[in-house]
């Protein structure tokens, strides 16, 4: 403990010491089975923060350089095993990075990794250990943190704690700035940062200065990015805090044992100026035992349900700079401190009202949604009587809103579908914007949320950039386009990605770029391009016209549609005269085969918008322009057929994507096939992010 830090921070760092102590760990080589157990330089350091999970940096776990790859790598895991200062060893193995990208792209030696520079290691045997108490808040404050990790002072490996105060944040918020009050020694690379004022841990350290004290730790938020769960699956992360969680319920609950848990040193505490407190938090006790029964619930659809929910409770929009809520406790982290003062008690058991009534995607453990709201009910009456009869009445809304949206499911769908099999779900969807600076091969972009029918008008905007290559815009829209994802995407299924741009673009090949793994985006998800609605020569906005797009998409729709090629009369280019556009019926299908910033496409993609044809199909050529189209076009009309109806497209596109992947040949004629899907109930945002610096 360093000279010169106040009472407050010297007690709340003589209190939280020895439980980051039990918890922290040495990682090194695996155990070859012949040496000592646990011997080995020291790679770094880590943490549990759940039952058999420890927390460490990528490049901790990439010790040996690029040759080493990552995920699936086993390492020794040396932990603290009792109070008398023993320890005991066990063999971990790494189950994931972040970024992803880091197994391929490895930076040179001595120099930073990537952000977040994150590793989650899976202990292979059952041990007993103690874990964190990680944060819910999105964003820390600048207080005064400790860090933690592995040093060897006096010769031998120990874990020491330093304290400093965070000096801000960088790169969006992903790292935290350390003060330069202390040094971070080699091998604390991977330890925890703990916020002394408020008892939980906030980050991992990554790095020093390289000129003196202070340094980066990565903020522990980041591990809401964690790969996406496959359809169906609760998801890394979901398992990994809702184990957190469990554990801290259930050593605050136990009467085994006399050693002070997390919950009871957060009692402890120093009490701090707050200009919230007067609004009535909740105590430690009760905040342990909220995220414990949070935990037993099943885990939200989606990470818009929870944000919708936190709206609700807080009464107005939470932060959408701050990653994508997963679970219900990262609900409750948006409820910190309320606008105007607001009690952050009052809203999050409002929060935690609206849980326990949410439909959920599978029933809960018998109990566990009541057991929720008998909690909620005593706790209001603690807090303000009154509450209790607020929480009350928003209970039985709940309950009959919950009711009747089960009813109307089963009405709908007698045999239990939720919706028509192979379309699409009518929720939020990712949309991705770009703009050419005029004639330059450069693009400003941008990434929202776009809400749809049940929210007309309704987008909220993730990220945007400028001046981008098209060559570049894969690897520059990774990030942006994995966090929307990660805010749309349901158990059901995942979201649907719309591509605005000009349709010279519609030959961007987004469907093969790849966001987390290595399984194209086109394969993971139906993708669809869409006409921009701020672009020169916009469609034509009369009622007259849009009768008319209205006509022609459901027709479409309803089926069956009709293919009719726009840009070839059999294998010759042909441009199509407005007059020819407007006499086709309206159940048809404009096919282009031929490159869409090329002649005679180009001018046809502009004439179907025009005249008013919202469902239309491109495809980039294939690379031997002496290929026949012949293919391209039989399959298309195969698979019209089939589908009998417009609104199966995106997804049976998606499925023939899915076998091209999977080297299916019956499916090579579909490559490079993209849909145009111009949904007029999905209205897009007018306007357009300014141009970069020319």
């Amino acid at each position: 403990m360093q000279d010169g830090r106040t009472g407050g921070t010297a007690r709340a760092f003589e209190l939280l010491e020895p439980l980051v102590q039990a918890a922290t760990v040495r990682v090194h080589a695996a155990p070859d089975g012949y040496a000592p157990r646990g011997t080995g330089p020291t790679w770094g350091s880590g943490f549990f923060i759940a039952p058999g999970w420890v927390l460490t940096c990528a490049h901790v776990v990439g010790e040996g350089g690029a040759a080493v790859r990552l995920a699936g790598r086993e390492l020794g895991i040396t932990f603290p095993s009792g109070a008398d200062g023993a320890t005991g060893t066990v063999t971990g193995r790494v189950e994931c990075v972040l970024p992803e990208r880091l197994e391929e792209h490895r930076p040179a030696r001595r120099a930073l990794w990537d952000l977040p520079d994150l590793a989650l290691v899976r202990v292979l045997a059952p041990i007993t250990h103690a874990c964190v108490r990680l944060t819910d808040r999105g964003r820390p404050r600048p207080d005064e943190v400790a860090y933690f990790g592995c040093t060897e002072d006096l010769g031998a490996p120990e874990i020491t704690g330093r304290t400093t105060r965070l000096r801000g944040t960088a790169a969006a918020g992903a790292a935290l700035r350390l003060g330069d009050d202390d040094e971070i020694e080699p091998g604390m690379s991977g330890g925890p940062v703990v916020d002394l004022a408020r008892g939980e841990v906030v980050g991992v350290v990554k790095a020093r200065r390289s000129g003196g004290g202070g340094g980066l730790a990565v903020s522990v938020v980041q591990l809401r990015t964690l790969p996406l769960a496959a359809t169906g699956q609760v998801g890394l992360y979901r398992r990994v805090m809702q184990a957190h969680d469990l554990y801290h319920y259930d050593q605050h609950l136990s009467d085994r044992g006399s050693r002070r848990t997390w919950t009871d040193v957060h009692a402890e505490l120093p009490a701090r100026e707050d200009p919230y407190e007067g609004g009535r938090r909740l105590t430690a006790a009760e905040r342990t035992t909220l995220c414990g029964l949070l935990a037993e619930l099943p885990p939200p659809r989606s990470s818009e349900e929870v944000r919708a929910l936190v709206e609700a409770a807080r009464g107005e929009e939470p932060d959408p700079g701050l990653p994508a809520p997963l679970s219900w406790r990262d609900g409750l982290g948006m409820l910190h401190d309320p606008p105007d003062g607001a009690g952050e008690a009052a809203a999050m058991l409002r929060y935690a009202t609206d849980v326990s009534v949410a439909d959920h995607r599978e029933p809960p453990a018998p109990g566990a949604d009541e057991e929720l709201w008998d909690w909620v009910r005593a706790t209001a009456a603690r807090l303000w009587r009154p509450l209790r009869r607020e929480l009350g009445e928003r209970h039985e809304r709940g309950l009959a809103q919950r009711d009747r949206s089960r009813r109307a499911r089963v009405d709908r769908h007698p045999h239990g579908h939720t919706r028509p099999s192979g379309t699409l779900l009518q929720g939020p969807s990712v949309l991705l914007e770009a703009w050419a600076h005029g004639w330059e091969d450069v693009y400003d972009w941008r990434v929202s949320v776009l809400y749809g029918p049940a929210h007309p008008g309704r987008v909220t905007p993730v990220d945007s950039g400028v001046r981008a290559t098209r060559a570049a815009l894969a690897d520059v829209l990774r990030v942006p386009l994995a966090e929307a994802f990660r805010r749309c995407d349901t158990h059901e299924a995942a979201a649907l990605l719309e591509v605005a741009v000009a349709p010279e673009l519609f030959g961007l090949p987004v469907d093969t770029w790849t966001v987390a793994g290595r399984t194209p985006l086109g394969v993971q998800r139906p993708v669809v391009f869409r006409y921009p609605a701020a672009t020169g020569g916009a469609i034509p906005n009369d009622d007259e016209a849009d009768h008319r797009r209205a006509d022609r998409w459901n027709r479409v729709q309803a089926g069956p549609p009709a293919d009719e090629r726009a840009d070839c009369d059999r294998g010759r280019p042909r441009t199509p005269a407005p007059e020819w556009l407007d006499a086709l019926p309206d159940n048809t299908v404009p096919v282009h085969c031929r490159a869409a910033e090329e002649e005679p496409t180009r001018s046809s993609l502009y004439g179907i918008r025009d005249a008013g044809y919202g469902v239309a199909v491109t495809r980039r050529p294939p690379q031997d322009p002496a290929a026949d189209c012949a293919p391209f076009h039989r399959g298309l009309r195969e698979e019209l057929t089939e589908a009998a109806r417009g609104a199966p497209l995106p997804v049976r596109l998606q499925a023939l994507r899915a076998r091209a992947h999977g080297a299916d040949p019956d499916a090579y004629w579909a490559d490079g096939m993209a849909l145009v899907w111009d949904d007029p109930a999905r209205a897009l945002p007018e306007d357009e992010p300014l141009q970069g610096d020319l």
